[in-house]
């Protein structure tokens, strides 16, 4: 899935090119590239889908050329996650009827992908023979109040486990709870299923997406298919899975698995995922020239010569002539930020 347009990550991402096609972290490769070379062990790149906006198919074609032209399926307008996923589904179904999928979001990374690929493979596994959807969950390393958790009691590291329920995003005492208690796991949106599984799952929990799927399906791979798109897509509940689906199934089963995993929501979250100097600060950039500085993200990778002084927990970016300079603890408020004047 590769629509969103990543504001939290102002003002280097934008909603003309949002973080999942940046190389947000000065690796060489943008966040799709990775999240695609991350599931190459288990997929070949023929049965690779991109989900995105129809505005940002020209990058995904320029990022992954090796992907099939007919495999990048472009919404008309963004509908959240359950119709997405209903789209990409049931047209990898008119080819495989047979097909397992996993869905993931093309914006987050993974530190350790031969867990994770073996977590995936577990899972994988387990949901062939169709009935039980699987989703990762990130083992906490901390009291997290950004994520929603996932209750499986008793679920161990590795092993597929029956989840109880989903909880929403939590306060700081109720954070950690959840980690003292050990039977909660994050919620990374990582998702395992057999097409038919899903199909009955959407038909019977969100029946109003899968009408409107019945009626475009016939459309599907003919040069009729953009054009009826465009006339009812926009007609799909505007949805998270999770809500359509996840918190009101019986057949959501968990995997456990603690791969370095990050949603890089947030300055503060890239910073930790950048080597540090000394001082604590994480650069990307060609010519950064920090004096008496600490616990900082810089990002100015367009700029020739950056000289900072003096600041302790800041981020400070640019990009396009723009330039963000915010305490790390005030990050939450970019948003409000930029819509005030």
């Amino acid at each position: 899935m590769a629509g969103g347009i990543g504001s939290r990550l102002w003002p280097v991402s934008t909603p003309e090119m949002p973080k999942q096609f940046i190389d947000i972290l000065g690796v060489g490769r943008t966040l799709i590239q990775l999240t695609v070379d991350r599931f190459s062990p288990v997929c070949t790149m023929d049965n690779v889908w991109i989900v995105t906006s129809r505005r940002y198919v020209d990058i995904v074609r320029r990022q992954l050329p090796e992907i099939p032209e007919e495999n990048i399926l472009a919404e008309p307008e963004p509908r959240n996650t359950a119709p997405c996923i209903a789209y990409a589904c049931r047209k990898i179904a008119m080819r495989n009827p047979d097909a397992n999928v996993v869905v993931a979001s093309s914006d987050a990374i993974i530190l350790d992908n031969v867990k994770f690929i073996d977590a995936v493979r577990k899972a994988l596994d387990f949901t062939e023979a169709g009935g039980t959807i699987v989703t990762v969950g990130i083992t906490p390393t901390r009291p997290e109040t950004g994520y929603g958790y996932i209750h499986a009691a008793g679920a161990q590291e590795g092993c597929v486990g029956k989840v109880s329920e989903f909880r929403e995003k939590p306060d700081l005492k109720t954070a950690e709870s959840y980690l003292e208690d050990g039977g909660f796991f994050w919620n990374a949106g990582i998702f395992i299923w057999n097409v038919n599984t899903i199909d009955e799952q959407l038909r019977k929990y969100a029946p109003q997406i899968s009408a409107v799927m019945d009626e475009l399906a016939p459309s599907f791979y003919t040069e009729r298919e953009q054009t009826e798109l465009e006339r009812l897509f926009g007609r799909c509940d505007k949805i998270s899975v999770d809500y359509a689906v996840m918190e009101k199934s019986d057949e959501i089963y968990v995997i456990p698995c603690n791969p370095g995993w990050s949603d890089l929501g947030s300055w503060g979250s890239v910073r930790t995922h950048i080597d540090m100097d000394t001082d604590g600060n994480a650069v990307v950039g060609s010519d950064v020239r920090m004096f008496g500085c600490k616990d900082c993200i810089v990002h100015t990778s367009g700029c020739d010569t950056v000289i900072i002084e003096g600041l302790e927990g800041y981020a400070v970016a640019s990009k396009g002539g723009n330039l963000l300079v915010c305490r790390l603890s005030e990050e939450q408020h970019i948003k409000d930020f930029l819509a005030s004047k």
